[in-house]
């Protein structure tokens, strides 16, 4: 097949199995031979196997099974066969291990082999601790005591008549705007961060809005515990500026145990009314609602009036695409390397993409502004001029009738997590991230503006599950994207997709990543059945009318 994927259009999914045996000249002149050390009994351990007198004979290597992406563009999958075997008999023990618990004053007592230490001494052995610890402690610390003692040295605080933290103190700059006084940022980033952190400090210090500066509140979801708002981020890394739906400081939600379904409900809700208000006022559609949230059935009215009016003139849109994400997790090493771009509370950002961006040039010429979801655009259209088969019909069907790779007759073979009538939550048959798992409608779902309410509903459950199934297993750092369909583009079989990338532990990115070659560990059906096993505690969290 010329187009690089691992969907056939018969609807099964092809995989490459190297069987590496070779020959290689052995080039070396001379000999390091040299004691490496010794063994219970006495007797050494040479290095003389690092230095063969002959050619080397390689008869039987590692297999390696070579998947490529059911996209072309997100490159190419390696599963060694080795490492997969020996998870494939402990893949109910797919899980990373939990933080352990920690606390800096309690190992400087126990040091010290005393109950406690007056607070001028342990004030003056906290500001002798050099950064690198401190901001160690700042990230992983459980002890609460810890962390105010580092809260109290990163920043100035103003107390209440209890001395707890009522606000931080401010200064002007020259220009007269206010900033809070802060001597240590990269510690301060990383402690309002940690969840163990007393939410009277990370009310004062990072949650209160204003507190990170003047982005304008533009809109907010609230419901019995759950209450979303949103943030306006005007001068934005993202061109024409974002939206933050942000936990607000009255809901705190620095873990996803601690996130309910109203919660994931709600910062969609405005994602959803945002994009769909923008639409509106492209196309010239008045809103009756000011200053207030749109209704579930108002946002579905809305929505079907934008599609009718769309028909009649798609040129309108100048800007006919949104973009979506989700950071979750954070952490800086003690390098200032920093781990994940997130932020304290959950949230998620949006945004909308211009169709054409000018360029500099005299002729008044423009290039099609980027959106990751033309990318699936691109390769489904290529798919079916060389195939003539629906690239999205193949592909379901690759997914729902999925064989294993090592052995078609033992062991589990679905790729499927979960599904319904709406949508289903899948292992890629070719992870990018080693956990990587995608949600995506069964129904023609291109991007958000088809979706009607009970999708968006089954989309918003998806979310959830698939946010609780990763923190069930202790996957700490996570990337959420979406790949979607231009609003304006004329119709096709494109599908939404979700796809969540966890960051691994010992997986930081190197030169395999930067080829788009991902190396993996697992086969693909193990890791789904490690997910499917945390279905049923999570199924009981949903309410049966969501």
């Amino acid at each position: 097949m010329p187009v690089r994927t691992c969907v056939a259009p018969d609807g099964n999914f092809v995989y490459g199995i190297h069987r590496p045996h070779y020959h290689v000249d052995n080039l070396r002149e001379n000999s390091a031979i040299q004691t490496l050390g010794q063994f219970p009994d006495g007797s050494l351990h040479v290095n003389s196997d690092n230095f063969p007198k002959h050619d080397i004979h390689v008869q039987h290597a590692d297999v390696i099974y070579e998947i490529p992406n059911a996209f072309p563009f997100k490159g190419t999958t390696f599963i060694q066969k080795r490492w997969a075997d020996k998870k494939k008999s402990t893949r109910a023990e797919i899980t990373l291990k939990a933080s352990p618990c920690f606390s800096s004053t309690q190992t400087l007592l126990k040091w010290a082999g005393q109950m406690e230490i007056d607070s001028e001494k342990m004030d003056n052995l906290w500001n002798h601790l050099p950064e690198a610890i401190q901001l160690t402690i700042a990230s992983t610390s459980s002890d609460k005591n810890d962390l105010i003692h580092l809260a109290q040295q990163v920043c100035d605080f103003v107390y209440d008549h209890s001395f707890q933290p009522s606000g931080l103190k401010y200064q002007c700059d020259k220009n007269g705007r206010a900033y809070p006084v802060i001597h240590h940022p990269i510690i301060f980033e990383t402690l309002v961060n940690n969840p163990y952190l007393p939410d009277i400090y990370k009310e004062a210090m990072v949650l209160r809005p204003g507190v990170q500066g003047n982005s304008p509140i533009v809109g907010e979801f609230f419901k019995q515990d759950s209450h979303v708002f949103e943030y306006l981020r005007e001068n934005s890394y993202i061109p024409w500026g974002h939206f933050a739906a942000n936990m607000a400081n009255d809901a705190i939600r620095y873990d996803i145990q601690s996130l309910n379904i109203d919660d994931m409900i709600g910062m969609r809700h405005l994602f959803y009314q945002r994009i769909y208000v923008h639409l509106a006022h492209q196309l010239g559609i008045s809103i009756n609602p000011h200053q207030n949230t749109l209704s579930s059935d108002a946002l579905e009215t809305l929505r079907k009036t934008i599609q009718r009016q769309l028909k009649q003139s798609p040129e309108c849109l100048a800007f006919d695409s949104n973009l979506w994400g989700w950071n979750f997790g954070f952490g800086y090493a003690p390098n200032h390397y920093r781990l994940h771009a997130s932020h304290q509370q959950i949230h998620q950002q949006y945004a909308m993409i211009p169709k054409k961006v000018p360029t500099d040039s005299k002729n008044s010429s423009s290039i099609s502004s980027y959106a990751c979801g033309d990318l699936v655009a691109d390769f489904i259209e290529q798919f079916y001029q060389e195939t003539g088969t629906s690239f999205f019909d193949a592909y379901i069907q690759a997914i729902q009738t999925n064989k294993r790779m090592d052995d078609h007759n033992k062991g589990p073979h679905e790729l499927i997590i979960y599904s319904d009538e709406q949508i289903m939550i899948f292992v890629p048959k070719a992870q990018t991230s080693q956990w990587e798992i995608q949600i995506m409608p069964l129904l023609p779902v291109g991007n958000i503006l088809d979706a009607d309410e009970n999708m968006r509903h089954a989309l918003d459950r998806a979310l959830y599950i698939t946010a609780k199934i990763l923190a069930a297993l202790n996957a700490q750092l996570v990337t959420h994207i979406e790949y979607a369909s231009r609003f304006s583009a004329m119709p096709t079989d494109q599908r939404l997709i979700i796809a969540f990338l966890p960051r691994m532990p010992e997986s930081p990115g190197a030169f395999s990543e930067a080829q788009l070659r991902w190396i993996n560990g697992h086969y693909p059906e193990d890791f789904a059945a490690a997910c499917r096993s945390r279905l049923p505690e999570i199924l009981e969290t949903l309410s049966p009318s969501i």
